[in-house]
């Protein structure tokens, strides 16, 4: 009996130690503690993903994670927002009408899985991205009519209707190459939990407060610069800064809070640490609502943008830690044009003063407008604060301003219904071109000068803005596939928003990460994800 169970007992652990490990979630970070000196690196963030799947991810926290263990058809240099190829080899070939796309395909690539990637493959991923009806899936459904692989090594894509941008759109990180084996097509049918891609890194380790990636070995491009990567998800800006300035962490990157960053730079000047910053591609804006009094007014609108002074909110709301913002297309692109600083300036009040009066405003009768905010916003509760500020000591009485806040689902839901003369927002772009700071603000489906835009981008946005005119320039550059005349018509938009005053640009953000001594290549790509395969130490 002795000799029996001790035979059994060698069997059982040889079955345990034989038997493959797989993808699993993992209750703590205990998994994926760093070893001193393993070349592993350690990221902490407060971004904590809300799935894995790339066909329903829309949220940085996920598609930063999904970005490094992925690729796409194209993507961007750091500090660039020109896309180049990864699983195509060529940027695509266009028809002459603009409506069909054809992809030369990487060849020699596999899956993490060790399922071989090619052109049906990439039909397949594309094809999931659509039909499953994630979150993000209006992306392509509103644009792509077809997908088909028409060779092992070629991928033909038509269009519903022409739209310059669409190689941005395949850039998106959640248009990625996903084996066919290890996922289905279907509405609803996601895989939360795990990842199976092509890129340099393949999840071992998906925890609820962690995330271990190993190096895949067979990865077809350049190899990482490190052994892996840890990420553990802080339960609050205060734990990651504590996290990083004891040195729990190498890389510390979302989310810091204004003064967090601001005491971490100065440690950096004094070379404690390492302060990264790149130009974000974020911006924040007022929508101004034509279809509220006394909004209906060109003269109020010009009114509140000579009052703004940018350079004063980004000392005192953004701790300099922004650059003000004279276009809603930001200077990230070169079709960028500052034209509300030429024509309004900055806390011009005199000039305020004036349009007011002109649209039959005074001390006695003066305009009153509400700004709205979401309550969980501390720096559009400040904005908001310095904004009345300005009018109340600047203004002679002519303009009051009343501050609003409300929850963010309530903000969110009631502002496209129209229920705010004046809101405060940002805006974080779906892919990198200068149209996705036009359209989605400006395009208007269906509407008419008296009564604004009744289905369409403005509507949603809530401005309600509505002009024939834009609405046609939208529709040109989306054709345009010539960049010079595309930037021509993009000034063109610009001049119309600088002239009809819908929206208000404010500022553009800026990212920051911090590194510890001895970790080097740290860069953020410009769609703000962190670039985890350069980092070394």
């Amino acid at each position: 009996m002795t000799k029996f169970l001790s035979l059994f007992c060698l069997c059982l652990l040889l079955v345990v130690s034989c038997t493959p490990k797989q993808q699993t979630n993992t209750p703590s970070s205990s998994a994926v503690n760093t070893v001193a000196g393993d070349s592993r690196i350690t990221i902490g963030t407060t971004g904590k993903p809300r799935t894995l799947d790339p066909a329903d991810a829309y949220e940085l926290s996920s598609l930063g994670l999904i970005f490094n263990m992925s690729d796409r058809l194209y993507t961007y240099e750091p500090g660039s927002t020109e896309i180049k190829p990864q699983l195509a080899t060529e940027l695509p070939k266009v028809s002459a009408d603009g409506l069909t796309y054809t992809i030369p395909i990487r060849k020699g690539v596999v899956f993490h899985d060790q399922t071989p990637f090619n052109a049906k493959a990439m039909e397949f991923s594309i094809q999931r991205f659509i039909e499953n009806k994630g979150k993000p899936s209006f992306l392509l459904s509103d644009t792509v009519a077809s997908v088909k692989a028409t060779g092992e090594d070629e991928l033909t894509i038509k269009l519903k209707k022409p739209f310059a941008a669409f190689p941005s759109l395949l850039a998106f990180s959640g248009v990625c190459a996903v084996s066919p084996k290890a996922y289905e097509i279907g509405p609803g049918k996601f895989k939360p939990n795990i990842f199976v891609g092509t890129g340099a890194y393949k999840l071992a380790n998906y925890g609820t407060d962690s995330l271990r990636f190993d190096v895949f070995d067979q990865y077809w491009g350049t190899k990482p610069e490190n052994k892996g990567i840890n990420v553990q998800i802080q339960t609050s800006p205060v734990n990651l800064f504590n996290a990083f300035k004891t040195g729990a962490i190498d890389v510390a990157y979302l989310s810091l809070q204004p003064d967090q960053i601001r005491s971490l730079e100065a440690n950096a000047k004094k070379g404690d640490w390492q302060a990264i910053t790149a130009q974000g591609s974020v911006v924040s804006y007022m929508v101004l609502n034509r279809n509220q009094k006394p909004l209906d007014k060109l003269e109020v609108r010009q009114a509140i943008t000579s009052l703004i002074d940018r350079p004063l909110l980004n000392e005192r709301v953004l701790f300099s830690q922004a650059d003000p913002l004279y276009s809603m297309i930001p200077t990230t692109f070169n079709v960028s044009q500052p034209l509300f600083k030429d024509k309004y300036g900055d806390g011009n009040f005199e000039q305020a003063k004036k349009a007011l009066i002109a649209a039959g405003f005074s001390k006695q009768n003066p305009a009153k407008v509400q700004i709205w905010y979401p309550s969980s916003s501390p720096t559009r509760s400040l904005t908001a604060q310095t904004l009345k500020s300005l009018a109340d000591t600047k203004m002679d009485g002519i303009l009051q301003l009343e501050i609003q806040n409300v929850e963010g689902a309530t903000f969110f839901k009631e502002i496209s219904k129209g229920s705010y003369p004046v809101a405060l927002l940002d805006w974080y772009p779906d892919f990198l071109d200068p149209d996705n700071y036009v359209q989605p603000f400006l395009a208007c489906e269906k509407g008419s000068v008296a009564k604004g835009c009744e289905i369409g981008g403005s509507q949603s946005q809530g401005s309600f803005y509505y002009s024939e005119t834009m609405n046609k320039l939208i529709d040109q550059q989306r054709k345009e596939q010539n960049p010079e005349a595309r930037k021509k018509i993009f000034a063109d938009i610009q001049n119309q928003v600088l002239t009809d005053v819908p929206y208000i640009p404010l500022w553009q953000n800026k990212d920051y990460v911090f590194a510890q001594k001895g970790v080097n290549n740290v860069k953020l790509d410009p769609t703000q994800n962190l670039i985890y395969k350069t980092i070394k130490k």
